[in-house]
Parts: C-alpha cells; sequence; structure tokens
C-alpha cells in the first residue's frame, strides 16, 4: 500500500511534526489513510491481526459511495464500466440488446431476460449463467476450494461482504458493511444493507426482483463460491439486506416470495382493478 512505501523519516523526524493526515483523520488525502499510517508506526508492538483489522477498517471506509451534493449517488469511470461489463455478458444470454444507453438500457435487456425464460426456474438459471461468466474461469473453484473452508466459511462471507460493498454500488445505489447473526448466535461483519436499490426502483417489478436477483445471486455464492447467503429485500422502502453467511429458509417460508405486486409497478393498479374482490394472496407477482 501507498503508506507501506513513505519515507521512515516522516514517521521519526521531530522537526516535520505528524503529518497533517495522521493529525487529522478526516484529511481528504488518500495517500495517507490515518489508520494505516498508525498501523505501519506501531506494527513492532501490535499484535499482527491488529494490522489486519485496520486494513479492513480501511476497506469499508473506502466501500462508502460516491455521493453528490443532497446524498445523490455519483457513478463513476469504474461504475460506467462495470456496468458496461455486465451489460454486455447480460446480451450474451439474452441474445439481444436495447437501443437505449446506461442503465435504462439494461433494465430493457433485463426485462427480456424475464420474457426469454419459459418459467421462473429458468430465468434464475439464466441469471446464474450470467453471474458466473463475470469471472475468471479457475477463480471461482479456487476460491471455494480454498477459503471457503477457512473458518467455516466466516473468512470467505466477510471477504465476500465487502466485495460486495465496494464493487456493486453502480447497480443497487449507496450501501454498507453490517453485522448479522449467523446460526449459531454470534454476530459477524459480514452483512451488506443497500439503502434503496436501484435495481428494484428502476425494474419496479417484484419479479425482476426475485427471478434475476434474489434467488440467482443466492444460488451463485452456494454452489459456485460456496458461501450461504439470505437475501432480504424490504418492497416498502426498497432497501434489502445481504446476510453472508447465513443459510436462506426454505422458499415456502421465504416472506419475500409471498409479497404482492409492487405500487410502482406499471401493471399492478390494473390488476388490482382486475381482482377488486380478490384477496391479498391472489395479488401476487404473476412473475414471481
Amino acid at each position: 500500500m501507498a503508506t507501506s512505501l513513505a519515507p521512515r523519516g516522516l514517521l521519526h523526524r521531530p522537526s516535520l511534526g505528524p503529518p497533517s493526515t495522521v493529525s487529522s483523520p478526516s484529511s481528504s488525502c488518500p495517500s495517507h489513510p490515518a489508520g494505516l499510517v498508525a498501523g505501519v508506526a506501531t506494527r513492532s508492538a501490535a499484535p499482527r491481526r491488529r494490522n489486519v483489522f485496520l486494513i479492513f477498517s480501511q476497506v469499508d471506509a473506502a466501500a462508502a459511495p460516491p455521493e453528490k451534493k443532497g446524498g445523490e449517488y455519483r457513478p463513476s469511470f469504474v461504475d460506467d464500466l462495470l456496468l458496461a461489463f455486465f451489460r454486455s455478458k447480460m446480451v450474451e444470454e439474452v441474445g439481444w440488446d436495447s437501443e437505449k444507453p446506461g442503465y435504462d438500457g439494461l433494465m430493457e435487456v433485463v426485462k427480456h431476460l424475464m420474457v426469454k425464460g419459459k418459467s421462473a426456474l429458468e430465468t434464475e438459471q439464466s441469471a446464474v449463467r450470467v453471474l458466473r461468466s463475470l469471472f475468471p474461469p479457475l477463480l471461482l473453484p479456487l476460491f471455494k476450494a480454498l477459503l471457503t473452508p477457512i473458518a467455516n466459511g466466516q473468512l470467505a462471507s466477510v471477504m465476500l461482504a465487502r466485495a460486495t460493498a465496494l464493487s456493486c454500488q453502480w447497480l443497487m445505489g449507496p450501501c454498507s458493511v453490517n453485522s448479522v447473526t449467523l446460526r449459531n448466535g454470534k454476530s459477524l461483519s459480514s452483512g451488506v444493507f443497500v439503502e434503496k436499490c436501484k435495481y428494484l426502483e428502476e425494474s419496479k417489478c417484484l419479479g425482476i426482483c426475485i427471478n434475476t436477483c434474489k434467488l440467482p445471486t443466492q444460488t451463485f455464492f452456494k454452489e459456485h463460491m460456496g458461501v450461504d447467503l439470505y437475501m432480504e429485500p424490504n418492497f416498502e422502502d426498497l432497501s434489502c439486506q445481504f446476510n453472508f453467511g447465513v443459510h436462506p429458509p426454505p422458499s415456502d417460508t421465504d416472506k419475500a416470495l409471498k409479497e404482492p405486486c409492487l405500487d410502482i409497478c406499471t401493471n399492478a393498479k390494473r390488476r388490482r382493478e382486475l381482482s377488486r374482490n380478490s384477496s391479498l394472496d391472489e395479488l401476487g407477482c404473476p412473475q414471481v
């Protein structure tokens, strides 16, 4: 890292005083993060695991989304590249592309993926293939064989939570790492909280969320990376909680699969008019 390559004199020369980036944690200079400089200065006395903690803390700080004034998410150049790459893989699976640029075009391709599938399961399998195509061929089996077994999968869960928060904000919007409760009752920093999912907001469809995101993502991480994942979308405020290291419930008890059509769904109003005398269960999303 940049800080580990800094001249030793900067840490020991009394006449210069401490660098401003160390004395002010809020400094905007990215080349000398306060936590990592402190870790380098004390590495001879502090346990090695403290340095690991500092590295993970720095990763959490880096996961903070770039924002405009007022809290609006501002995609970076890297975000645009990731969007283009993901869209190209989606187009390969669907066999069709939209004329619209950017995120709007991606949403049209996703809707074609839903139409192409003859069943919800077929759509889910297509989405899993898209996710697999995003990674180099050997990365997934190596991760599953070498990293997933460590600490009963807890290390892999923590790593994946941070990787998701860092690399997927272009797709989901602002998100942050948080703690989740594992089956054994212990707390682990392997969660990701999405404040307001852009994918769900733009698609306006519960079926797209379930069949092209939630279920295939859970399947992908379990089957191809060996890590349990339970995703909990909130269809009222459009937030979503990722729980890495937590086994998802059976489909017949997963409350996300029992939700009615979203209020923002373009077809929901018409379906409610036609089913005015029906029960809430009969108003479930037809795409699920």
